[in-house]
């Protein structure tokens, strides 16, 4: 299953034309502890780019954004109680929400595992 990185330290697997959406490693470390995760509803359309979440921090609130266009099939309901799972195992169990994918060619826009490693040690 082939992982995608965006600019905005998101990542998607994409099984078919179903993507997985969560925040980087990177990304959690910079948000500090998650204290709540608002996640987007089952049915809701998201384009490329679009706020498609948010993750409150102690720090602050982020939004996470939509890696690529598509409809929303799923939201990760075990972060309602265990919001923590995005600190934890941000690229694993503390995914965010499952989308089908509108337009695969979308994904070209993104990076591979070691283009995104290297973004981040420029940063």
């Amino acid at each position: 299953m082939p992982r995608y990185f965006s600019e905005d330290h998101e990542w998607i697997d994409v099984d078919g034309e179903i993507g997985t959406v969560g925040i980087t490693d990177y990304a959690q470390s910079q948000l500090g502890d998650i204290t709540f995760v608002d996640l987007p509803e089952a049915g809701s359309n998201q384009s490329k780019g679009d706020a498609a979440c948010v993750v409150d921090s102690v720090k602050a609130a982020s939004d996470v954004y939509a890696p690529v266009g598509g409809t929303v099939s799923e939201a990760n309901g075990a972060l309602d109680s265990e919001p923590e799972l995005v600190n934890t195992d941000p690229e694993g169990a503390g995914w965010l929400f499952k989308l089908t994918v509108g337009d695969a060619a979308e994904l070209d826009a993104l990076m591979d595992r070691a283009a995104y490693d290297a973004y981040v040690a420029g940063l």
